[in-house]
């Protein structure tokens, strides 16, 4: 039935909701790319060794070199430590504070695009049913119109119609496991963003008293 078609006949015959799925397909897509990259960059530094990095230059007193490096590594937790760094000598109340705003306009940025993922895996599969009951509905209204074919129009009709069922669920998988890594990504960025700023905290203010 379908295997003689081509791949815009099979798109065809899906109906418009295929085009639809077409589009978020590639919003999913680029979503998730885009989000692989930016996880990618912001984890080439360790929050391990970032830590060592800053105790190692606040224990011999060389705070702006601990600002400097934090300025030039671009991942979440560098950003927290430098808006505590930049408080040195102010109480532990207003650097903990500072790092906390400084933790959750990270996580915001963590999670753009994000839901985009998330609706399209939501939303996919309904998009491909609601176009093979479309696609049924049309084709058992060209059998009544025709009153004649047998079985073997009603089988090619659904066939085609359940074309938008497979393509919803063929964008929906990737864009569900996707949202969910993004989700596990960003909770272990979270983690270490909380764990630099006790750290930190730790380091500049507790040792002190």
């Amino acid at each position: 039935m379908l295997q003689d078609k081509s791949i815009f006949e099979i798109i065809a015959a899906g109906g418009f909701t295929m085009y639809v799925l077409i589009l978020c397909s590639v919003l999913s897509l680029a979503v998730i790319i885009e989000r692989l990259l930016y996880y990618y960059r912001r984890s080439r530094v360790q929050r391990i060794d970032l830590m060592a990095k800053i105790r190692n230059e606040y224990e011999r007193n060389q705070i702006y070199n601990a600002v400097d490096f934090c300025c030039n590594t671009d991942t979440p937790c560098a950003r927290v430590a430098l808006a505590g760094l930049n408080l040195n000598g102010h109480n532990e109340q207003v650097i903990s504070n500072a790092m906390e705003r400084e933790i959750t306009v990270e996580t915001i940025k963590l999670e753009r695009f994000t839901s985009i993922v998330a609706t399209i895996g939501g939303t996919a599969v309904y998009i491909g049913l609601f176009g093979t009951v479309l696609g049924i509905m049309r084709a058992f209204g060209d059998i009544s119109k025709a009153a004649s074919g047998g079985m073997e129009v009603v089988t090619v009709g659904i066939s085609e119609a359940l074309i938008c069922t497979a393509a919803g669920l063929m964008v929906a998988i990737p864009a569900v496991v996707s949202y969910n890594y993004f989700m596990r990504k960003i909770d272990n960025f979270t983690v270490d963003m909380e764990l630099i700023a006790s750290e930190l905290v730790d380091l500049m203010c507790v040792k002190k008293k």
